[in-house]
C-alpha cells in the first residue's frame, strides 16, 4: 500500500483523503496511519507547492552550481554537503556522478545576488576547489508537470 500511496500524492499531494481511500481500495483509518507512520520515518518528508514564477510579477533567479570539493579526511562528502546546504539561500544541495561534485541549487532575486553568494560564502569554503554557475533562463517541465503553453500549429492545411 506504501508505494501506492506515494506514486498518488507524489503527484497530488492535496489529493482527499477520502478520495485517496477511495482510489486504493483502503479504509480512511488504514490509509491515515501509513501516511502517519511515513511521516514519522522520513519517508514523507514535506510538502510543497509547484509555482511557475514566471507567471508572477515576482522577479526570480533559479541558479545551479556545479561544486568541485576535496573531502577532508574524516570529513567526506557529507559535511561538506553538511555545510552548504545549512545556507538559507540554498533551496538543494545533490552529491553527483561525473565531472563535479556537488549541484547546488540556489533561488535569489537578482544574479548579482547568486554570484555574491558564491564568492562571499561558496567558493571561500576549504575544501571547494571550483564552481561553475548556470542560470535557468525558463522551464519547460518542473516535478513532472509542463508549465509552459503547448504551441499552436498556425500553418493552414493544404490538402491536394
Amino acid at each position: 500500500m506504501r508505494e501506492k500511496i506515494l506514486a498518488v500524492i507524489e503527484k497530488n499531494s492535496r489529493i482527499d483523503l477520502h478520495d485517496l481511500a477511495v482510489l486504493l481500495g483502503e479504509s480512511e483509518a488504514a490509509v491515515a496511519n501509513e501516511i502517519a507512520d511515513m511521516e514519522k520515518e522520513n519517508i514523507i518528508c514535506g510538502y510543497h507547492t509547484l509555482i511557475n514564477w514566471d507567471n508572477t510579477s515576482d522577479e526570480k533567479v533559479v541558479a545551479l552550481i556545479e561544486v568541485r570539493v576535496t573531502p577532508q579526511r574524516g570529513m567526506g562528502f557529507d559535511k561538506i554537503a553538511e555545510r552548504i546546504y545549512q545556507y538559507s539561500e540554498v533551496q538543494a544541495v545533490y552529491l553527483m556522478s561525473g565531472a563535479y561534485d556537488f549541484m547546488v541549487m540556489l533561488e535569489e532575486k537578482t544574479m548579482r545576488a547568486v554570484a555574491q553568494f558564491v564568492s562571499d560564502k561558496l567558493s571561500p569554503m576549504d575544501s571547494v576547489l571550483s564552481t561553475a554557475t548556470h542560470f535557468v533562463l525558463k522551464k519547460y517541465k518542473d516535478h513532472g508537470t509542463v508549465l509552459s503553453q503547448k504551441i499552436q500549429d498556425e500553418r493552414m492545411l493544404v490538402t491536394p
